[in-house]
């Protein structure tokens, strides 16, 4: 089974995760991986955080000479700060570590302080901030890079951009050589394809700077080149839109997630939602009148591009404070205020790449499994032949 976990904790040393299920012969780069990384600290509205972290990561198990070998993976990934943190959250409790704890009492509105602090029994939110904290998608997107390099040893791609930024949309449907482009460039705005529209999301986020708030939006991710027949209708837990949503949802600050064109077929008749099915006998291959229904009907892949969207609330730190209750006195306070972002839409398109390609990944070997890459291929290879038999 393809499967990940993480662990570490924003301030905490380094960030860990671990990757089994991974055919032996896949060719990683590190590289790729790092590029990943980079694209997630970028865009406008970052916090000081990313000026001094720059990512990259340690492969330290289950990769060797540039391929997978079969076995469990194991990365590490630095965190520069650490070394601000070391008498803060330090491994082992020391004497007086008392006076350098740099507890936090007034938990904010929108994050988990609160509801961690009465699960676990603190009185300081300082120990769940700091896992619940988005610091830890890093690990998340280097494991989602090497999804995609899986991915892509079959045609795969995976890219994303922004929607929308507060009120500013996107009034067209984005090419995907546009996100091709996009993906490319070395200076990132605010992922928006749209230059013009940029601008005008560009204006909201200053607009945020400048009264001390913060901004939420959308961003779309979107997968081409899958075959048809990845997930299945036959359990509720196996249909591939239900997992992709809880994927995406499960990003920090992500309240909502949309395959295709949900809101819009909603507010619609079915004769304007269905995506007609047609045949071009020259290729020998079904076709569709449009893609309103995102890739996926069933709980399975229809041969046409994914589109998952997923919509990011504001983050929940503001430098003008909100109202919140001290955890000791119980008194009226200002919400407690840490270095933060103020958009990070951008960022959160390249996470939900990561999350969709990690979730594509293990869809794809549950079909086409295979203990080496070879294996993978020849199930693949014959499953296509199939499809174009049928």
């Amino acid at each position: 089974m393809f499967r990940f976990e993480t662990a570490g904790e924003s301030h905490g040393q380094c960030l860990v995760a671990t990757l089994t299920g991974l055919p032996a012969g896949v060719p990683i780069s590190l590289t790729k991986i790092d590029r990943e990384l980079w694209r997630r600290q970028q865009g406008f509205g970052r916090g000081g955080r990313m000026k001094i972290e720059k990512d990259t990561v340690q492969v330290v198990a289950g990769v060797r000479h540039s391929e997978t070998i079969g076995a469990p993976i194991a990365i590490l990934i630095e965190n520069r700060d650490w070394r601000n943190w070391t008498q803060v959250l330090p491994v082992e409790d020391y004497a007086g570590s008392a006076a350098n704890r740099k507890t936090v009492t007034r938990p904010r509105p929108g994050h988990a302080d609160l509801a961690g602090c009465i699960k676990y029994d603190y009185h300081d939110a300082r120990y769940i901030l700091e896992r619940a904290s988005a610091r830890e998608t890093t690990a998340r997107v280097a494991i989602g890079a090497i999804a995609k390099q899986l991915l892509a040893q079959f045609g795969i791609g995976i890219l994303s951009h922004v929607l929308a930024v507060g009120p500013v949309w996107l009034e067209r449907a984005a090419q995907w050589e546009e996100l091709v482009a996009l993906a490319a460039k070395d200076d990132v705005l605010l992922g928006c394809v749209d230059p013009e529209t940029e601008q005008r999301m560009k204006a909201v986020v200053d607009e945020a700077y400048r009264t001390g708030d913060t901004i939420g939006g959308v961003f779309e991710v979107v997968a081409r080149g899958l075959p048809i027949g990845l997930g299945s209708h036959i359990t509720w837990d196996s249909r591939l839109d239900g997992r992709l949503a809880q994927a995406i949802v499960s990003m920090q600050a992500v309240k909502g997630v949309e395959v295709g064109f949900a809101s819009e077929g909603a507010a619609s008749f079915g004769s304007k939602v269905q995506d007609t099915i047609h045949y071009d006998k020259e290729q020998r291959q079904f076709t569709r009148g449009a893609n309103r229904a995102g890739g996926v009907e069933g709980g399975m892949t229809n041969g046409q591009d994914l589109l998952v969207r997923g919509f990011l609330k504001p983050i929940s730190t503001l430098r003008r404070p909100l109202e919140s209750v001290d955890l000791e006195t119980r008194d009226p306070v200002a919400a407690a205020y840490e270095r933060s972002d103020v958009c990070v839409v951008p960022a959160a398109g390249v996470i939900g790449e990561a999350m969709v390609a990690i979730v594509l990944a293990q869809v794809f070997l549950e079909k086409f499994g295979g203990d080496s890459l070879r294996e993978t291929r020849r199930n693949y290879e014959g499953y296509l032949e199939q499809v174009r038999n049928f």
